[in-house]
């Protein structure tokens, strides 16, 4: 990799790392979105403490953190658009921003899931994928009303989506890279598997009104 794609895989960890939900939660809203509910300064704890406006625009932030650095490629690599050389550079970067979110340097290295930022990655690389992963969230939650649960399910289909319907067309790194989020999500999502089993995970209900305010995590 050149100079010039080091500099870009640290600015791409950089931009991961702009912690979206903390930043909002303590300007607008004069809390700090990490001491109430799960504690986890990601848009589906801001959604159930701040409401559909707050928890809507940290997720839309979260996911053009994922994709502006992907299109950082375009400007940096020579390599044809679809090429091994260039997607490979495109994953190279949008991982570096997942662990950005995942563990951002400005708050101590305890952020959110990447699930949003993620999305945003796969989004800018492989956009006809993106759209199938983002069918089986929805059906998932509609069902269950579980974000963490549509989540898994859309990360575990990642693979499988690429290898069965789009595998003549797909180079190997992106397999791989399809199969490291699999995992994170799982590695991530390990506490909410716990509710899950448990039946302690909380419904998020988009059409019902939230509750009455912020309840501080203990």
């Amino acid at each position: 990799m050149t100079t010039t794609g080091i500099i870009c895989l640290v600015l791409s960890y950089l931009i991961g790392s702009i912690p979206t939900a903390v930043c909002i939660s303590k300007f607008f809203y004069k809390i700090d979105i990490r001491n109430y509910g799960s504690g986890n300064p990601g848009a589906t704890n801001t959604f159930r403490i701040l409401g559909k406006r707050a928890g809507l625009t940290i997720l839309l932030l979260d996911i053009f953190k994922g994709w502006i650095v992907v299109t950082l490629a375009c400007y940096v690599s020579q390599a044809p658009p679809h090429s091994q050389d260039f997607v490979n550079l495109n994953i190279s970067f949008g991982v570096a921003s997942v662990l950005g979110h995942v563990f951002p340097i400005y708050i101590g290295f305890k952020g959110g899931k990447g699930i949003a930022t993620l999305f945003g990655v796969v989004l800018a690389i492989h956009p006809y994928a993106c759209l199938m992963l983002n069918g089986v969230f929805l059906i998932v939650f509609l069902l269950t009303h579980y974000v963490s649960l549509s989540s898994i399910c859309a990360g575990i289909s990642f693979p499988f989506i690429l290898i069965f319907i789009y595998g003549n067309n797909i180079v190997p790194s992106m397999v791989i890279f399809s199969c490291f989020v699999a995992l994170l999500v799982l590695v991530t999502h390990q506490k909410n598997i716990e509710r899950l089993l448990r039946r302690q995970e909380s419904k998020i209900f988009i059409f019902k009104k939230n509750g009455n305010g912020p309840t501080q995590s203990s």
